[in-house]
């Protein structure tokens, strides 16, 4: 037992030992969250616009981004939870039983009878007035989302257990090497992100190739396996880990601060005048005084402009699962497996899944991660030119740019195909879709740009926000950065209903339902490309007046640099 409640791990051996054992414990259960989160979000535009459920191209890709950014939004949630009642560890493992029941809502409606149980019968006038799955049109009134009440409901319970486990997992992970000083904080985050893209290849390899080509069935058991698998080593390494007790919350503290600052203090249930006491949070032993609370504060303040400005790098970044996905669907896709040698393949017929697109981004986060961590990051730093995290930061907002450019550029020439009618009409799955002969391999420089830009703007973003948060408000802060990401994903997914509108008519499709032949994505992409652009002046402007956090004793401090930029 240490300072303020801090348990030291329970298992015998060195603490070098016990330390390295936590460590592996939590990469492994990352990989295989991870795994599950990909397997459930890959091919989720593809579940939703297959003849199964029927949905247009811009409803599935909206439900995706939603999705996507419920899943951070409610991070801070998570955070609190650990803060105020069970600590990181106990939340985590809540976390993953929310996590692992809401998963298991994606093979019941995968089955037709577990559909029929939770949705009903599909519409009849669905099947008789749109034959998109047949390669044709859907003329008139649009015809409502089936099993939209069950499919958002489910999806908004899974974000929960997702965020809660993502704002919680990661700085309890950090939290096991803490004391070792801050490169080791540094290499942890390297590698997490690293285990991160382990779990995803492995989901898009095999998990996305079932779901397309397979059933969803099956392709949606394997995903809820992981879950499975993830708990039960967390629970087994239980006793190598350093767990800490919540300190209580500081949120409401922060929010009485700021009602005070801004002169609304009379919201908070009295006056605060100079002298007076400062608020607290009423929190348990070993919480931050009011002091500390006040100095918690202004640490806030100073952070939280770097992140807002992350908003429309997370609007950028999100598109790579959701109208990235989409426009993939509408390029060629070669067959995959059709040239038996002896005898006619079994698997001739099955196209190359759109998904496994998204190993472009993944491969350059394996490839790089441990080139940066072992060779380039040990070189720069003994030259003493090691940047910080707010100059990775800024390059990665770069790269998101220039991938959503390739992504604009690609979409005006894909439909140049489409009105010159160089279209194909391929089989995916079980659905057709009319795609332009332009080959799908056009897209990789958007999702190795992307890659890149995580790599730059993403794992900075997580070292910076732990390095810059104070002990007492770690998971508060971390909480908040995913909190960001999600805000950016929801207002992807608003611009993309505004532009749906009538009046609006750039993502309306209503003469070509289920397909985005109509639509005029490459503005959507540019328009994002603009916002983008006057982000990354603006972070640049707010990050050479940042002043770092002065590092406290004991403490890692990542962000180095007389102003940390």
């Amino acid at each position: 037992m240490e300072d303020g409640g801090e348990r030291s791990p329970l298992l015998g051996g060195t603490p070098l030992k016990g330390r390295g054992a936590a460590c592996a414990a939590v990469l492994v259960v990352e990989g295989l969250e991870r795994a599950a989160f990909f397997g459930i979000t890959a091919n989720l535009a593809l579940y939703l616009t297959s003849g199964t459920f029927g949905w247009g191209g811009t409803q599935a890709s909206r439900a995706c981004l939603l999705f996507l950014g419920a899943s951070y939004l409610l991070s801070p949630v998570g955070g609190w939870l650990a803060d105020v009642y069970l600590g990181r560890y106990g939340t985590v493992v809540l976390s993953f039983l929310l996590y692992l029941l809401a998963a298991c809502l994606l093979p019941l409606t995968a089955s037709l009878d577990g559909r029929l149980s939770v949705c009903g019968q599909l519409p009849a006038d669905t099947i008789r007035n749109c034959s998109w799955h047949r390669g044709g049109t859907c003329r008139g009134q649009l015809p409502e989302q089936y099993c939209a009440p069950t499919i958002y409901s489910g999806l908004l319970l899974l974000a929960l257990g997702v965020s809660s486990v993502r704002a919680n997992l990661t700085p309890f992970g950090a939290d096991q090497v803490r004391d070792r000083g801050g490169d080791a904080t540094r290499r942890f985050f390297n590698w997490f992100y690293w285990s991160i893209n382990i779990g995803a290849v492995f989901s898009l390899l095999v998990v996305a190739f079932v779901q397309q080509n397979i059933s969803f069935l099956a392709g949606y058991l394997i995903p809820v396996a992981c879950l499975a698998l993830a708990l039960l080593i967390f629970l087994l390494a239980t006793p190598t880990f350093v767990t800490k007790p919540p300190t209580g919350s500081q949120i409401s503290a922060m929010i009485k601060l700021a009602l005070q600052i801004c002169g609304c203090a009379w919201l908070s249930g009295h006056w605060w005048e100079a002298g007076d006491p400062l608020p607290n949070s009423g929190a348990q032993p070993g919480a931050p005084s009011p002091e500390e609370d006040l100095a918690n504060f202004q640490v806030l303040a100073r952070i939280l402009p770097v992140m807002l400005t992350f908003i429309p790098y997370w609007m950028v970044y999100f598109q790579m699962q959701s109208t990235y996905y989409l426009q993939g669907l509408h390029l060629h896709l070669p067959s995959i497996f059709q040239h038996g040698q002896d005898r006619v393949s079994t698997l001739q017929g099955y196209t190359f899944p759109d998904a496994w697109l998204l190993l472009a981004n993944v491969v350059v986060l394996l490839a790089l991660v441990p080139l940066k961590d072992h060779v380039i990051d040990p070189f720069l730093a003994r030259q003493r030119l090691l940047p910080s995290a707010l100059k990775r930061m800024a390059l990665g907002m770069f790269f998101g740019l220039t991938s959503i450019l390739a992504a604009g550029i690609l979409e005006r020439e894909r439909l140049q195909y489409v009105r010159r009618n160089q279209t194909v009409l391929q089989l995916i799955g079980k659905d057709r879709y009319l795609a332009a002969t332009l080959p799908i391999w056009w897209q990789v420089p958007q999702y190795l740009l992307i890659g890149i830009s995580e790599l730059f703007a993403s794992i900075p973003g997580l070292e910076f926000a732990y390095a810059e948060a104070p002990k007492s408000m770690k998971g508060a802060i971390m909480g908040l950065f995913f909190f960001i990401s999600g805000v950016g994903s929801l207002l992807g997914s608003g611009l993309l209903t505004l532009l749906s509108l009538p009046t609006h008519r750039w993502m309306r499709c209503p003469k070509d339902y289920g397909s985005i032949n109509s639509c005029r994505m490459d503005n959507y992409f540019f328009l994002l490309a603009g916002i983008q652009s006057v982000t990354c002046l603006l972070f640049a402007w707010i990050s050479r007046r940042y002043q770092s956090r002065p590092p406290q004793p004991g403490a890692p401090h990542l962000c180095t640099g007389p102003e940390g930029d």
